[in-house]
C-alpha cells in the first residue's frame, strides 16, 4: 500500500485543524481525497467518462453522498437494517456541493462527471457538509478533470453575543441565532487574493426569536453583509490548503495528467449569424409580449418561421438553429433590461408583480391558503398533529426528531408540461427545506404550542420564485390554522444581470429571468430580521 500524501492547517480563530489526504485510498478513481475536521472524516471521489454520450446537449454532473450509519456507531433503523435511499439531509448536501462546482467546469464540457462523498466517521460535533464541499473540490484539483478551482467553503454561526464564529459544532449552531454556509473561488492564484462568493445557504435556528427577545441582536442585511465578508478568510484558508495538497501531490507523483476532452457548442457561428439576420427583429417583438403563455406561443411561431427560412441553407441542422434562437433571445432580454430598464413582462427592474391571497380554501384542512404573485400560484396547507407525530430522523447527526416538516411539490402541469409524477426530486426537497428554514425561527416552542406541524406547498402555476411564494403562503396557512407564530414571514427572489459592463439588480424575478440572468438570490424574513437566504451564481 502506498504512503498517503497529507496536508493540514489550523483553522483561524478555532482550536480545530482541517486536513486533506490523497494517494492511498480509492486510487482507481480519477481523484480521491480523505478530508478531516476533528474526528469527522469523509472520502470524496471523482470520476470522468472519457467519451461523450451521442446527442447529449447538457453537462452531466452527478453528486451523491453516502452516509454510512457505522460512521456514528449506529445500525440503520430501517426494516432491512442497511442504508437505503438518500436521506433528505444527504440530498441537501448533494445540492450544496453541486451548486458551486457546476459553474466551474468549461463551457461546452459534456463528459460525464460523478462526485461521490462517503462519510466514514461522524464525531457528532463537526458537521460533514462543509467538509464534503472542500473535499470534492480538492479531489477535482488532482483528478486531471478540467476544473476552474479550487472552491472553498465555510459555515458561520451568528452567536447571541453578535459574533460570527467559523466552523461551529452542532451545539454551537443550535445555540446561535443564524447559520450561514458560504462557498467561493479565489480571483487569482495569490494566497491573499479576494474571494468571489458563488453560493450562499443560510437560515435562522429554532428559538431565534426567543433569543432576540432576550436581547440577542437580530440578523439584518448589515449583519449578513459582515458575515459574508468575514467568511472569505476561512474560504481562502480552505483554498490555500487544497493548493498545498496539489503541490505535494505533484512533488510526490509527478505532474497531474489532464484528461483529453472536447468542448461542444450548441451551434456554429454561421448558423448564429443567419438566425440573427433573419430572425432578430421578430424575436425582439415576441419578447415584448408580457404574458408568459402568449409570449411562449409567439416565440414558438417565430422559431418555426426561422427554421422554415433556413432549412434549405442548413439541412439537418435544426437543433443548431433552435439553440441559436435561444442564445439570441437571451441576449435580447438582457440588453433590454440593461439599456432600457424594461423586463420581459414589461416591468421596471424594481417592480413587484401583482399579489393576491385567499384563506380557508378547504373545509377539512386545519389551515389553508392560496398565494399568487403574477403567474406564480401556490396552495399551502397546514396540518397539526400530536407531539408523537413528529418525524424520527435516522441519520448520522445528533438530530433525532423533526417537529416541523415542510414539503414542496412541483407537478409538471404547473408549467403547462407533461412529466413524471411521483417521489420528490432533489430540487423539491431543497425548496421545501428552504421554506422550512425560513419559517422555523418564528414558530412557537413546543412548550408553548404542543403540536407537531406539517406544511405542504403545492405549486399550481409556476413563473418564477415558487419557493418564496411557498414561504408567503405558508405564513398565511399557519395563521389560518391558529398557530401563534411570532411574526409573519415573506420571501422574494432577486436576480442580477451583468451586460456591457453594467450591473442591474432585478426584484421578483420570472422563470426566464432566472434562466437568462447571472445570479439567483432568494431572501426571506420578517419586517426586521432575515430568516433564510439562498444565493447561486450561474
Amino acid at each position: 500500500m502506498t504512503d498517503a500524501i497529507r496536508v493540514s492547517s489550523p483553522i483561524t480563530g478555532t482550536e480545530k485543524t482541517l486536513s486533506f489526504e490523497a494517494g492511498r485510498i480509492a486510487q482507481l478513481a480519477d481523484g480521491a481525497v480523505m478530508a478531516r475536521i476533528g474526528d469527522t472524516m469523509m472520502l470524496a471521489t471523482v470520476a470522468a467518462s472519457r467519451s461523450v454520450r451521442e446527442g447529449i446537449d447538457f453537462f452531466p454532473l452527478t453528486v451523491d453522498i453516502e452516509e454510512r450509519a457505522y460512521a456514528a456507531g449506529k445500525i440503520p433503523g430501517a426494516f432491512f437494517r442497511r442504508e437505503g435511499k438518500l436521506s433528505d439531509q444527504a440530498i441537501l448536501i448533494c445540492r450544496l456541493i453541486d451548486r458551486p462546482l457546476r459553474p466551474s467546469f468549461p463551457k461546452g464540457f459534456r463528459n460525464e462527471i460523478q462526485v461521490v462523498g462517503t462519510i466514514f466517521s461522524a464525531d457528532q460535533e463537526n458537521p460533514h457538509d462543509i467538509l464534503a464541499i472542500n473535499a470534492a473540490s480538492c479531489a477535482l484539483m488532482i483528478s486531471g478533470i478540467p476544473f476552474d478551482g479550487p472552491i472553498g467553503a465555510v459555515r458561520m454561526a451568528y452567536t447571541t453575543d453578535g459574533e460570527w464564529v467559523p466552523h461551529p459544532t452542532f451545539a454551537e449552531g443550535d445555540a446561535a441565532t443564524f447559520e450561514l454556509v458560504v462557498a467561493g473561488r479565489a480571483l487569482s492564484d495569490s494566497v491573499e487574493t479576494d474571494i468571489a462568493i458563488m453560493m450562499v445557504e443560510a437560515g435562522g435556528t429554532e428559538g431565534s426569536f426567543e433569543k432576540y427577545a432576550d436581547g440577542a441582536p437580530k440578523v439584518s442585511e448589515d449583519v449578513l453583509a459582515v458575515g459574508l465578508e468575514a467568511s472569505k478568510l476561512w474560504i481562502r484558508e480552505a483554498i490555500n490548503l487544497q493548493r498545498d495538497l496539489v503541490k505535494a501531490f505533484v512533488a510526490e507523483r509527478g505532474s497531474i495528467k489532464m484528461i483529453e476532452y472536447l468542448t461542444f457548442s450548441d451551434y456554429q457561428d454561421d448558423v448564429y449569424a443567419r438566425v440573427q439576420a433573419v430572425g432578430a427583429s421578430g424575436l425582439a417583438e415576441a419578447n415584448k409580449l408580457t404574458t408568459k403563455q402568449v409570449r411562449a406561443e409567439a416565440l414558438a411561431a417565430e422559431t418555426k418561421l426561422i427554421i422554415e427560412q433556413l432549412k434549405d441553407e442548413f439541412p439537418d441542422r435544426t437543433s443548431e438553429i433552435k439553440a441559436a434562437v435561444k442564445a439570441i433571445t437571451k441576449k435580447l432580454v438582457r440588453q433590454r433590461i440593461v439599456e432600457e430598464g424594461v423586463r420581459i413582462d414589461g416591468r421596471g427592474v424594481t417592480d413587484i408583480r401583482p399579489l393576491s391571497a385567499e384563506l380557508d380554501l378547504f373545509p377539512m384542512t386545519h389551515g389553508s391558503a392560496l398565494f399568487q404573485r403574477g403567474e406564480t400560484q401556490v396552495i399551502n396547507v397546514t396540518t397539526l398533529g400530536m407531539p408523537r407525530m413528529r418525524q424520527q430522523l435516522d441519520t448520522i447527526t445528533p438530530d433525532e426528531w423533526r417537529r416541523y416538516m415542510h414539503h414542496y411539490n412541483f407537478p409538471p402541469y404547473s408549467t403547462g408540461e407533461t412529466g413524471r409524477v411521483g417521489a420528490p426530486k432533489r430540487r423539491e426537497v431543497g425548496h421545501g427545506m428552504l421554506a422550512e428554514r425560513a419559517l422555523i425561527p418564528v414558530l412557537p416552542s413546543e412548550q408553548d404550542f404542543a403540536y407537531s406541524l406539517r406544511v405542504v406547498s403545492d405549486v399550481m402555476q409556476s413563473n418564477g420564485s415558487t419557493s418564496m411564494a411557498s414561504v408567503c403562503g405558508s405564513t398565511l396557512s399557519l395563521m389560518a390554522a391558529g398557530v401563534p407564530i411570532k411574526a409573519p414571514v415573506a420571501g422574494i427572489a432577486m436576480g442580477l444581470v451583468y451586460e456591457e459592463g453594467k450591473y442591474v439588480t432585478l426584484t421578483d424575478i420570472l422563470g426566464a429571468e432566472d434562466a437568462f440572468g447571472d445570479m439567483d438570490f432568494k431572501v426571506a424574513g420578517t419586517a426586521d430580521a432575515v430568516t433564510a437566504l439562498q444565493l447561486d451564481t450561474k
